[in-house]
């Protein structure tokens, strides 16, 4: 079988790897890269389970070839924390402290999809409504929470990101 070599910056770290043309992101992250922190759900891109950001933006890792992260930026929920740097290991994002503060999570399946989603979007807006929050997240599916303590989470995570380091 025809392989082909993908070679990106994941988490701050490049990484190269020989992998068949038709392996998904998700399968490559948590495969060859192993990161598995990306969680698949549905393998449709409907339950954000997967969603991680490249290059800066969210997409859903199940509905993507390995292929097509040649020459970008991955971030998984293991580099979180380096996101605005280096990958600080044991460290947690604001948006993490937050999730962890507000009781955001309860199983934590879809909390790796949930926080690299609201990571782009704090990025764009810095001061959300809870309805604005509701409308970020609504690509997401958790079925523990109710979602109460998931936008009181982003909230709080607002906060704590404008308050700086």
């Amino acid at each position: 079988m025809n392989e082909i070599r993908v070679a990106a910056r994941i988490n701050g770290e490049d990484i190269s790897r020989t992998v068949e043309p038709r392996m998904l992101l998700s399968d490559f992250l948590r495969g060859p890269a192993g990161l598995t922190g990306t969680h698949v759900g549905c393998e449709h891109g409907v339950c954000g389970a997967c969603t991680v950001l490249l290059d800066g933006e969210p997409v859903r890792s199940c509905l993507m070839l390995a292929a097509q992260i040649d020459g970008c930026a991955v971030t998984t929920v293991e580099g979180l924390a380096g996101v605005a740097g280096e990958p600080d290991v044991g460290a947690l994002h604001p948006i993490q402290r937050a999730f962890h503060e507000t009781h955001a999570l309860q199983c934590g399946f879809c909390t790796p999809g949930i926080l690299l989603s609201v990571a782009a979007f704090l990025e764009e807006t810095p001061r959300p409504t809870r309805d604005e929050v509701r409308e970020a997240i609504s690509g997401h599916l958790c079925r523990c929470t109710g979602y109460h303590n998931i936008v009181e989470g982003v909230v709080r995570a607002a906060e704590l990101l404008a308050e700086g380091p």
